[in-house]
């Protein structure tokens, strides 16, 4: 166990308990902070790590033990105590008002609505002193829908930063940036660090762990499982800390491309508000092998997925399937009978339906077919059985197959969905965002299943923002920046640096 910091706490949990019925989430969980010092938090899913966060910034109140913020108490559930304690949480996913401003963005909240016009002034002047303090530029004046991705981050940093942070809480903060941004983010911490800024930062990214933190406390099964001086460990024993012991590395050998199963010729697709649509792009799916899509979030990723997924239609260009042109039906139907299972990105929103069992869950995509469906009436022992079936072989740890899922992390809830989608040895895979959230032990199972997919002869499109998981486990790899998609490369023959320059768009004005 390592030492507690030497510098002044401004942050203790001590015991904190929370259960949820028979599920204990928190068990006698302490941890402090001190002034200066940045601590990792790190744990498998469903470890707990979301719960303590929720509990420190009053979301949830404890049912044993307490928080105390520079020595004082804070109220349970209470948020605007937690805020004028000097707490402030960035999230992975933004929670801005894409069509406001930025200075309206970090206002809203801090005064009374009447008074947010008179206070507008001093308001830009604060921003400003805090952007060049920090290194956080951003016109104040400048529609948030009009943002880069990191962008929008700095906005989410400033909007603590205002409401007089001394903590932050930063959760999964590089998910969606390019390598050159994420390290722009890293360099702005250790400026507020030097400034005397605490921060609990959340990750599954090692690597990042040992570049920023000082000390890393780890969770496992809802128990302090360790802490350790990031000085004094690895990133292999901090992976063998959270889940028992050191995930092996995936071995990928070369796969030849097999043939093609799914292609996009010349398709163009209308942009959706600031999010640009499709250029006229060319892909193709190729069984046996992993096609990689990188790029930063809201360059057109989702506009491919849906026209993979059935849930659009190309404005110009076409979809062929095995050789096939997909036509005017193509539906979500359509791409389900053709053989096309999809792990969606937003698990919460299109996966998974909140208040249905993870059985009904289970088989949301084929509860009118057989073995689900007999004679047109629901056949709940098969779909029982079949859930079951899924919990096991993908380790969801959850109450059991009647139970809502939204009661699971989210990363057992995205256990259950790749499950759903692997099912039936589908021949074209659309792997959206697939280990998002997920622990490192998790995020190796997934992989493996993926690779045994290729292994069958599935064409897999995986599309992420982690470069690490593109570069390592893609066979081609394409970028995409404001809805134009690069050639493909091979596995190998770029850098994390080239590609991000392609994900700013630099390598299309070499291409022109």
């Amino acid at each position: 166990m390592a030492p507690a910091t030497a510098a002044p706490v401004v942050l203790r949990l001590e015991g904190i308990t929370k259960r949820f019925g028979t599920l204990t989430a928190n068990d006698a969980v302490s941890l402090s902070l001190g002034a200066g010092e940045v601590v990792a938090l790190l744990g498998e899913n469903g470890a707990g790590k979301t719960t303590l966060m929720n509990i420190l910034f009053g979301h949830y109140s404890a049912d044993e033990g307490v928080v105390e913020v520079g020595g004082l108490p804070l109220p349970p559930g209470a948020p605007r105590a937690a805020i004028a304690a000097g707490v402030g949480m960035v999230h992975q996913h933004f929670t801005l008002a894409e069509n406001l401003s930025v200075v309206d963005n970090i206002l809203i909240g801090t005064e009374p609505l009447w008074r947010l016009r008179a206070g507008r002034g001093a308001a830009r002047a604060r921003i400003a002193a805090l952007s060049r303090d920090f290194g956080l530029a951003v016109d104040p004046e400048a529609v948030v829908a009009s943002l880069s991705v990191g962008e929008r981050q700095r906005v989410e940093i400033l909007k603590a930063l205002y409401r007089d942070a001394r903590i932050l809480v930063l959760d999964e903060p590089t998910a969606v940036l390019t390598p050159q941004e994420a390290e722009a983010l890293f360099a702005t911490l250790r400026r507020m660090v030097a400034q005397g800024l605490s921060v609990i930062f959340i990750s599954h990214k090692l690597h990042e762990v040992m570049a920023l933190a000082s000390r890393v406390v780890v969770l496992r099964q809802g128990r302090i499982a360790g802490e350790v001086a990031v000085a004094d460990t690895t990133p292999a024993a901090l992976a063998a800390l959270m889940v028992g012991a050191a995930p092996a590395p995936a071995q990928i050998a070369p796969a030849p491309a097999g043939p093609a199963r799914l292609r996009l010729r010349g398709v163009t697709t209308p942009n959706e508000g600031a999010r640009p649509g499709l250029r006229g792009i060319d892909l193709t799916l190729a069984g046996g092998q992993i096609t990689g899509l990188a790029g930063v979030s809201g360059n057109g990723q989702g506009a491919i997925a849906a026209l993979i997924s059935g849930l659009a239609r190309p404005e110009a260009g076409s979809i062929e399937i095995d050789g096939r042109e997909a036509g005017r039906g193509w539906s979500a139907r359509a791409a389900l009978d053709a053989g096309i299972a999809r792990i969606p990105e937003d698990r919460h929103g299109t996966g998974s339906i909140a208040d249905l069992s993870l059985t009904e869950n289970a088989i949301l995509e084929r509860f009118t077919r057989p073995p689900f469906s007999r004679r047109g009436w629901l056949d709940r022992g098969a779909a029982r059985r079949f859930a079951e079936g899924l919990i096991a072989r993908h380790d969801v740890r959850c109450p059991g197959p009647d139970a809502r899922i939204r009661l699971l992390s989210g990363g057992n809830m995205q256990k259950l969905i790749l499950g759903r989608a692997l099912s039936g040895d589908p021949g074209v895979i659309l792997a959206n965002q697939p280990v998002r959230g997920l622990d490192v032990g998790a995020i190796g199972f997934v992989h493996a299943e993926l690779l045994a997919a290729r292994a069958r002869g599935a064409a897999i499109l995986l599309i992420s923002e982690d470069l690490d998981e593109i570069m390592g486990l893609a066979d081609v790899i394409h970028v995409i920046s404001a809805g134009r998609l690069s050639p493909g490369f091979a596995r190998g023959t770029k850098t994390a640096a080239e590609l991000g320059v392609w994900m700013a768009g630099g390598g299309f004005a070499d291409a022109a």
